[in-house]
């Protein structure tokens, strides 16, 4: 793993077209902007972990609801 310090205001580039800026610092919480290219899927780590338990239990052949969602 990375570990990188940044300021207010300051951001990381990734692969040369995904931005990672640091908006605020407040309260020991950081509020991060990303820019992305839209066929990036941007998810909270709590989200996947959440997906990934209830497609445990889903019967064989089911096609989970995020699965079939596209951004347009």
């Amino acid at each position: 793993m990375l570990v990188l310090s940044r300021k207010c205001g300051e951001e990381i580039v990734i692969d040369g077209n995904i931005r990672v800026q640091v908006i605020q610092c407040s309260g020991g919480r950081v509020r991060l902007g990303i820019s992305a290219p839209g066929d990036v899927a941007i998810k909270r780590s709590e989200l996947l972990e959440k997906e990934e338990l209830s497609t445990k239990h889903l019967p064989f052949g089911h096609i989970s609801e995020s699965a079939t969602l596209e951004f347009v």
